[in-house]
C-alpha cells in the first residue's frame, strides 16, 4: 500500500511521545514492506529524523503565525515564505517562549479547524497539491483530531479514505481560553464526518473522545501504542543501581517538580544515600522560568550532586538513560491518553511508578511492568518509590514482567499488522 502520515513536529526540543509514535509506526509500516511517506507540519520532527530530509515543512509555524496574525504577509513574495520555513528558522522557533503551548493559539487552532474557510487555505492547497503530484496514496493517516481540517480537502482532491489518531487532544484544547473551548470542541465534532475511522491509542481515551466529539462506536478502533522491543537493551534491575528516572518535557503540566519533591523526601533517610535521580526530555522558552525554580530548590537542598540534568535524549542517549536508572516516574497532573516513555522504560527493564490518572492504571495493568499510586502528591511518589526501593526482588520482578508485558501487549510489528488490516478495510 501507498500511505502518507501528516505529522505535527515539535522541534526536537523535548520529548514528543506523539512525535515518536508517528515515526515508529512509519519504521514498523515500511518494515512490512509498505510505502510510507511521512509530511511533516508547523515544526521538524527529530534531529535524527533523516527519511524526510527533501519533504518540506508544512503549514511552518512561524509563517503561519505571522499571515494569523499580520493580513499583509498573507501577500509576502514565495521567496520570503520559504525562508520562514527553513529548518533553520522553524528550529529555532521551537526553542522560543510558547511556540508548542495552545495559550495564545486559539484563533488559530479554530482556522485551522476551518480548513479551506480558513486563514491558512493556500497552505492547505499547497499541502493536497504536493501530495497529488508527488504521493499517489491509497490511505491518508493524519495525526491527531485537531489536523481534522485538512480531510475535506485531501478527500476531494485525493479521493482516498482517511484515518485519524487520537492522542491528548484534552491537553492542547483544556489550557485554551475557556471562551474557545467549547467553539473547538464543537468544530471537532462537527469535522469528524470527514473523517472514515478514529484510531485512539488506549480504551480510556476512547471513552474520553467519545463524549468529547460525540462520536459512534463505528468510527472508533483502538489500536494500542507500540516499539520494537528489540531496539531497547534490557538489563534487569538487579544489574543496575538504585536510581530514579523522569523522562518528557520538564514542565509543570508533566510534574517534573512532583518528583523531585518525592526525591527531596527521599533523601531525608539514610538508607537512600546512594539513590540519585536523573532527568531527561528537554523543554521549551516558556519552561526556563519554571526549571530555574526547581534548580533552586534542589540547590537548596544540598542536592546538587545527586540531581542530574541530562541535555540529550534523541537516539543513543535515551537508552543511555534508561541504562542509568531502574524507576521512572512522570507524574502528569491530569494524566495522559497512553505516555509511550512508559513503553520505552518497560522495554529497557525499568519498572514505572505512575499516578492512578489516564490511561496509566490500564497500561500497567496490561503488562505488570509497575505501580500505580494515589493521590498524585510527591508523599504518595515518596512512598511509592521507597517500597520499591527496599524491596530488591519486588523491583527486579516488575523489571522482567516489564520487558516480557512490552514482548506481549505492546510490540510495534503486531500493532502495525493491525493498522493494515483497518487500512484494507477501508
Amino acid at each position: 500500500m501507498n500511505i502518507v502520515h501528516i505529522v505535527p513536529g515539535s522541534g526536537g526540543n523535548f520529548y514528543c511521545g506523539n512525535c515518536l509514535r508517528d515515526s515508529k509506526y512509519v519504521v514498523a509500516l515500511r518494515e512490512q514492506g509498505h510505502q510510507v511517506i511521512k509530511i511533516p507540519m508547523y515544526l521538524p520532527i527529530f534531529a535524527d529524523e533523516r527519511d524526510i530530509n527533501e519533504i518540506p515543512v508544512f503549514y511552518g509555524a512561524v509563517s503561519i503565525y505571522l499571515k494569523q496574525l499580520y493580513p499583509i504577509f498573507r501577500k509576502a513574495p514565495a521567496w520570503f515564505d520559504r525562508f520562514l520555513n527553513t529548518k533553520p528558522i522553524l528550529k529555532m522557533a521551537a526553542s522560543m517562549a510558547g511556540s508548542t503551548n495552545a495559550k495564545g493559539l486559539e484563533e488559530m487552532t479554530v482556522s485551522m479547524l476551518l480548513g479551506e474557510n480558513g486563514k491558512q487555505q493556500e497552505e492547505l492547497d499547497r499541502l493536497v497539491d504536493w501530495m497529488v503530484m508527488h504521493c499517489k496514496p491509497d490511505i491518508v493517516h493524519i495525526s491527531n483530531a485537531l489536523l481534522l481540517g485538512l480531510v475535506h480537502r485531501i478527500k476531494e482532491k485525493l479521493q482516498v479514505p482517511v484515518v485519524c489518531s487520537l492522542q491528548d487532544e484534552d491537553v492542547w484544547v483544556d489550557t485554551m481560553n475557556p471562551s474557545y473551548q467549547k467553539q473547538i470542541w464543537k468544530l471537532m465534532s462537527e469535522k469528524a464526518k470527514d473523517a472514515d475511522l478514529f484510531i485512539p491509542v488506549s480504551r480510556y481515551f476512547s471513552e474520553v473522545m467519545k463524549q468529547r466529539m460525540n462520536l459512534p462506536d463505528e468510527k472508533i478502533k483502538c489500536l494500542y501504542l507500540g516499539v520494537d522491543p528489540n531496539e531497547y537493551t534490557f538489563i534487569p534491575a538487579n544489574q543496575k543501581e538504585r536510581n530514579i528516572g523522569f523522562i518528557s518535557r520538564q514542565c509543570p503540566e508533566n510534574g517534573l517538580d512532583i518528583v523531585v519533591d518525592a526525591f527531596i523526601q527521599l533523601k531525608k533517610k539514610s538508607e537512600y544515600n546512594d539513590v540519585k535521580l536523573f532527568l531527561t526530555g528537554g523543554y521549551t522558552g516558556s519552561d526556563n522560568r519554571y526549571i530555574k525554580g526547581v534548580r533552586k530548590k534542589i540547590k537548596k537542598e544540598k542536592l546538587a550532586g545527586q540531581v542530574i540534568f541530562l541535555e540529550n535524549f534523541e537516539d543513543s542517549s535515551r537508552q543511555k538513560f534508561y541504562n542509568k536508572v531502574s524507576m521512572i516516574s512522570v507524574p502528569v497532573r491530569n494524566g495522559e491518553a497512553f505516555g509511550l516513555y512508559l513503553l520505552e522504560s518497560m522495554a529497557s527493564g525499568v519498572a514505572v511508578v505512575q499516578p492512578a490518572l489516564g490511561a496509566f492504571p490500564e497500561i500497567v495493568n496490561m503488562t505488570g511492568g509497575g505501580i500505580i499510586y494515589q493521590p498524585n502528591t510527591p508523599e504518595a511518589l515518596c512512598e511509592a518509590l521507597a517500597g520499591l526501593l527496599v524491596d530488591s526482588e519486588k523491583l527486579n520482578a516488575i523489571s522482567l514482567k516489564a520487558r516480557d508485558g512490552v514482548e506481549s501487549n505492546y510490540n510495534i510489528h503486531d500493532h502495525a499488522k493491525q493498522m493494515i488490516e483497518v487500512y484494507r478495510m477501508l
